[in-house]
């Protein structure tokens, strides 16, 4: 990996310099970029290019940086905004879980590589540090006001991929507590989708053994038409068609494809019951 170029080098065409995204981007990957110069200079090799400091190599990647960002820059925007969202789902309930960690690691490991998944670390524990720095209250405007602005330059489908991975770390531990499922629910609002959309990813896991969950997996109830049922299936498998998140890598989409797969095993769950 490129280092630092490769985490601040695509997405810089929606973080702002000031704004909240972009404050908790300096503050975690400045870390990075201050531990690899240090590195340098004891000649143990820099992966950041031998920039002088942080803000350098912000300033000089804003300067070479078109507005409609590229494919690398969706992919590195996406990570980032991953990490940022998922640092305050991990702490929602107060503690960090190993579980919830590996999943990031795996993430990281699979779509980026192995230097990635030691950065993605360090920049995780930089965002713990400053939502202890800030206070809960304050970190929370912050990540909620972040989500607005990723609202403004990701599309509907990578902001639902987006939140469908932070589900899956909420997960990871085998129990999803209430305040993990308040914390995903105002990150949906504020990235502009809806609860349902966070419900609706919390039965994805079940939707093949029961009924109930197929159910709330599209979004109807039992006492829904066949009509109705078949188009909030329409509906939903066109929102989640892994095309719409191909510019994010294969690696997402096939992501993509097996939520898709949990989505069409609700349906066949519910028509079975309904013998359509």
């Amino acid at each position: 990996m490129a280092g630092i170029g490769k985490w601040i080098g695509g997405f810089l065409g929606f973080i702002v310099t000031g704004s909240p995204l972009g404050a908790l981007a300096g503050y975690a990957l400045g870390a990075i970029f201050d531990s690899n110069l240090d590195d340098s200079r004891s000649g143990g090799g820099s992966s950041f290019g031998g920039n002088d400091n942080y803000q350098d190599a912000y300033s000089n990647q804003q300067r070479g940086y078109s507005q409609s960002y590229t494919y690398e820059g969706q992919r590195n925007a996406f990570r980032f905004s991953l990490l940022v969202l998922a640092s305050y789902i991990i702490k929602a309930d107060g503690k960090v879980m190993h579980s919830e960690m590996n999943l990031v690691r795996q993430w990281l490991r699979t779509n980026f590589g192995e230097q990635a998944v030691a950065e993605g670390e360090q920049i995780l524990r930089k965002l713990f540090e400053q939502q202890s720095n800030l206070g809960q209250s304050e970190y929370r405007s912050a990540v909620l006001s972040s989500c607005r602005q990723i609202r403004q330059n990701m599309s509907y489908e990578q902001r639902l991929q987006l939140v469908n991975f932070l589900v899956m770390i909420a997960q990871a531990d085998g129990v999803v507590v209430n305040q993990e499922v308040a914390a995903l629910m105002e990150i949906a609002i504020n990235l502009g989708l809806s609860e349902q959309d966070v419900n609706s990813m919390l039965n994805l896991r079940d939707a093949g053994t029961s009924l109930d969950a197929a159910y709330k997996v599209l979004g109807v109830t039992p006492e829904a038409t066949d009509q109705e049922v078949k188009a909030a299936y329409r509906k939903l498998a066109l929102q989640h068609h892994p095309d719409r998140v191909a510019a994010l890598g294969e690696d997402v989409r096939k992501a993509a494809e097996k939520k898709l797969q949990e989505i069409n095993a609700a349906k066949e769950t519910i028509w079975k019951a309904r013998g359509l």
